[in-house]
């Protein structure tokens, strides 16, 4: 379940995943697999070769690529989710969301 951002945000977000973009989305979100998460960050592109490429400077694998239809993306949660925000530079999303 998300929550916490607005529907403007999330269309911005779609736009720039189906143009090609690495595109972050920050919301609040529970699931009773990560206990403690409190929040995910959405990392998606729609050139694939392009988020597998920008997922390896963090290590991350492309079998974790969430293949949803039109908006392929990373769920980053927990420390490796500050840590990737902080290196993108996205303070605000660390701000706001309290990370």
């Amino acid at each position: 379940m998300a929550f916490g951002i607005q529907r403007s945000e999330l269309q911005d977000w779609k736009s720039s995943v189906r143009s090609g973009e690495i595109a972050f989305l920050t919301h609040y979100w529970l699931d009773e697999r990560f206990p403690g998460c409190k929040t995910v960050t959405k990392v998606g592109c729609s050139d694939i070769e392009k988020l597998i490429e920008w997922g390896k400077q963090y290590g991350l694998k492309a079998e974790w690529i969430d293949m949803k239809k039109d908006y392929p993306h990373y769920d980053l949660f927990g420390q490796r989710e500050r840590d990737i925000l902080i290196n993108e530079g996205l303070k605000n999303q660390l701000e706001r969301f309290r990370l």
